[in-house]
């Protein structure tokens, strides 16, 4: 009689242990999650609860070492050389009040020294960084949307970044004299100069799938820079007046170191002539505080205007 030889079957898997449950995620009252991993993880953004720590380290033990050189009878660092804070709030004071009542029966806060020559200062920035912007805007998107034109403007362009500004000012002072143009002109070139590389940068990174798919649906090349170029680019732009900000206010205090009626500049070389050193603190610091606020008021802005942005929020 035949053996049958009947199949054998595969054995059947063992069933696949479960998964222990997730221990639960800390919660507190500063993180929506509280993360395990350490602070100094590359690129990692910093708990709420350490945010602030973070920030105020490095001042405060500034302040400090401030205080531990300058307090005393007899400080380690004397006033000519570094003022107490106490000074500077002393010459902040003083810049302020000086001037402010021509008359006893007349006295007004917008007759106070140092606001006429952060007025002064802030015009000069301005209208400079106005030329500036009404010439770099218009020549960088030409400049970022056609190669001829970027091949013809960038032989003299590119190097005026690397060159000093400062350098130009006794030319400016021959072409144009001493007057208000020639601080204008100078503020003008430290914006122009930086300004036009982002610009035409910026015109350049739109990704080229935009543009192509512009062509497709029929657009002109104009429309493309009209429609996609420019409204791509725009935030990249206008996050860089920040830096053009940054730039400005510096330049201001070389552009009012020749024959400036009133301005930042103008006070803070007068002071250090005198040798009042706390006075050149305090032009230094409220130099500081106007650019801090400036920068924040751009930012804010660029959040209003593009909150599509990546990292606007």
């Amino acid at each position: 009689m035949a053996e049958t030889h009947e199949p054998k079957l595969p054995p059947q898997a063992a069933p696949a242990p479960k998964a222990a449950p997730a221990p639960p995620v800390k919660r507190d009252k500063h993180d929506k999650l509280a993360s395990r991993e350490s602070v100094w993880e590359l690129r990692r953004a910093l708990p709420k609860k350490w945010q602030l720590p973070f920030t105020l380290a490095l001042p405060v033990a500034l302040l400090v070492i401030w205080f531990a050189l300058t307090s005393g009878d007899k400080p380690a660092v004397g006033p000519l050389f570094l003022p107490s804070p106490g000074g500077v709030l002393r010459g902040l004071a003083e810049l302020f009040f000086r001037d402010q009542c021509t008359a006893p029966d007349s006295c007004s806060i917008w007759q106070s020294y140092l606001l006429r020559c952060i007025w002064a200062s802030s015009v000069r920035i301005l209208l400079s960084f106005l030329l500036a912007a009404a010439v770099a805007l218009p020549l960088g998107i030409l400049m970022g949307s056609w190669e001829p034109i970027n091949r013809l403007f960038a032989p003299v362009m590119a190097p005026l970044r690397y060159l000093p500004i400062s350098a130009f000012i006794p030319l400016l002072i021959l072409w144009l004299g001493i007057g208000e143009s020639q601080k204008i002109a100078f503020l003008f070139l430290g914006v122009f100069v930086y300004l036009l590389p982002v610009v035409e940068t910026a015109i350049r990174g739109v990704p080229d799938e935009l543009v192509q798919t512009a062509y497709t649906l029929g657009a002109s090349r104009f429309q493309v820079i009209r429609t996609v170029l420019v409204p791509a680019a725009l935030p990249d732009i206008f996050d860089s007046f920040r830096v053009m900000n940054a730039i400005s206010w510096t330049y201001v205090i070389l552009a009012e170191f020749v024959n400036a009626p009133a301005g930042l500049g103008y006070m803070i070389d007068l002071s250090g002539k005198h040798l009042k050193t706390g006075e050149v603190f305090s032009g230094i610091l409220v130099i500081g505080i106007i650019g801090l606020a400036t920068d924040w008021a751009i930012r804010g802005l660029n959040r209003a205007l593009f909150p599509w942005r990546e990292g606007a929020a």
